[in-house]
């Protein structure tokens, strides 16, 4: 026996030993390459460049989502999944080559000093910056900062003939992964979560126990579009919505062993009619979510086939403040089942996919989806047939209605026309808006999006060179008027008044009241 381990270890040894060999000549070849480029190359090198553009191209190899991020692109990228930032704390837009309050952080430090809706910044700690082509860009360089540092703004107000100057204490800005709560009917809540960010657990908790208070019996939850985010935020949803020591995910790969997760405690909804609204844009933590809900039998879900993300990445910092982010494991469903799309025909296929989703009819039918059948599983309770491999498939499809689009409605959003229109609108009425609603309930009923309105939006696409189309018009009008009172309702409220007012237009959101709230409905399509 012992001469069987010594063989077995020496083995072992020398099957290292060769691997070692081939990584270290591996290595050699990199270094001299570089050496040679610099050494002999006829002109002069960008050596950082240099480097870093061989990271990219070996982690372009692996998959579309081991990638090079630069230190420069690191905070950027991390912002919104930390939950905050370091400013001043206000939305804003660019009108007239003007930089505009649209809103205060509620709270915030611009708001602590008295800055508010409508004001425009003229100047930035004494550089003029209205009519000097100021940009986004330009805006994050002049506003963010450290906490604790002071800036200072001159400010033109309606109403006031002089400059007003306000010095801002920069602080953190909460950025709010939880945007819409409410009540979508007396019996029904709705929550909209756009991200998996650190703080999107406790927003999601402190949705659900505002929204106590008016007893729902039933939950939609909205992760269309919601290109996912860390995978204990969704992890911590989940375990919400489903009964303790369920399995809720699980990750594994070649150098990665198998890692289970389970729910840990009593969730604050783990009974009642649930429905997970999903589409072409819902990915990686939002595929998790939905496929435990979905192999649980737990609720239904509603909507499109979603994006198909089920690799796992973990960051590793480089010390000059950029990374590279590794996938490392496949994650899978509670049946089993790794949704990960096919991406062996490169990088642009990968991402292309979408659009062919759309040529090939699959967006507005189902019955242009097709699955591999060795990839069929069996949901945990029902036993009900379920995919692996290109996303979660909804239990019921809706397709995309696009009986209200049109070229001139394209024009009009894409030329940031109807934006524009409904920011002079709310500059020239804040005041008589303000006074006459004080409750999105009273807007909601009132407010109406009269032809004076459209008269604005049609001259305002004019001015952009958008040719008026009477036929193309009236198509798209309850489209257009119901995106111009959610987009008003959001500046006078907040972003939940937003999809309050919009969601009404939704096919996908109006099937999911319909059958959450039928018991008939909700346990037929359970079965």
């Amino acid at each position: 026996m012992r001469k069987f381990w010594t063989l077995a270890i020496m083995v072992l040894l020398g099957a290292l030993a060769i691997q070692a060999q081939v990584y270290d000549k591996n290595i050699q070849k990199l270094q001299l390459t570089y050496q040679l480029v610099n050494s002999l190359y006829v002109d002069s090198v960008d050596n950082e460049g240099l480097v870093e553009e061989a990271i990219v191209g070996m982690l372009k190899s692996l998959d579309p989502h081991s990638v090079y991020i630069s230190a420069d692109e690191v905070k950027e990228m991390n912002e919104p999944l930390d939950g905050s930032f370091e400013g001043v704390g206000i939305q804003f837009n660019i009108l007239d080559d003007t930089l505009m309050v649209v809103n205060p952080v509620i709270g915030g430090p611009s708001e602590k000093v008295g800055i508010r809706a409508g004001d425009r910044i003229v100047g930035i700690d004494g550089e003029n910056v209205a009519g000097t082509g100021i940009k986004n860009s330009d805006v994050f360089k002049y506003l963010r900062g450290e906490k604790g540092t002071k800036v200072n703004l001159n400010i033109l107000r309606r109403g006031s003939n002089d400059e007003l100057k306000f010095v801002v204490v920069r602080d953190k800005i909460p950025l709010y992964s939880v945007e819409a709560a409410y009540m979508a009917t007396p019996k029904t809540a709705y929550v909209k979560i756009s991200r998996f960010a650190l703080s999107t657990h406790d927003e999601f908790v402190e949705a659900l126990e505002k929204l106590e208070k008016d007893d729902y019996e039933n939950l939609i939850l909205d992760l269309r579009g919601n290109g996912g985010g860390y995978l204990k935020a969704a992890i911590d949803i989940a375990d919400e919505l489903l009964d303790k020591d369920k399995l809720l995910v699980y990750t594994e790969g070649l150098n990665s062993e198998r890692r289970s997760h389970h729910a840990r405690k009593k969730g604050l909804f783990e009974k009642g009619n649930l429905i997970v609204m999903i589409d072409e844009g819902s990915a990686s933590a939002s595929e998790i979510v939905s496929g435990a809900v979905q192999d649980w039998d737990r609720g239904l879900v509603i909507g499109r086939r979603s994006f198909g993300k089920g690799l796992v990445q973990r960051p590793f910092d480089f010390p000059d403040g950029s990374m590279i982010r590794l996938t490392i494991a496949e994650y899978y469903t509670p049946a089993g089942r790794c949704i990960q799309k096919e991406y062996k025909d490169g990088v642009a296929a990968y991402h292309n996919e979408l659009g062919e989703r759309y040529l090939h009819g699959e967006l507005s039918n189902e019955d242009s989806i097709h699955f591999d059948e060795n990839l069929e599983y069996k949901t945990k309770v029902s036993g009900r047939t379920v995919y692996g491999g290109g996303g979660i498939m909804p239990d019921v499809f809706v397709a995309v209605d696009t009986s209200m689009y049109s070229d001139y409605y394209r024009d009009l959003v894409a030329s940031g026309s109807v934006n524009r229109m409904i920011l002079n609108y709310i500059d020239d009425h804040r005041n008589e808006l303000k006074s006459r609603y004080t409750k999105y309930q009273d807007f909601e009923k009132e407010f109406s999006v009269d032809q004076d309105i459209f008269d604005l939006l049609i001259s305002e696409g004019e001015d952009a060179d958008i040719e008026y189309n009477d036929e193309e018009f009236n198509t798209s009008k309850p489209l257009l008027e119901a995106q111009v009172k959610a987009l008003i309702a959001r500046d006078l409220f907040t972003s939940s008044a937003y999809f309050q007012s919009i969601n009404p237009m939704s096919e996908v959101y109006n099937k999911a009241i319909q059958i959450v709230e039928s018991n008939g409905d909700y346990s037929h399509f359970l079965k």
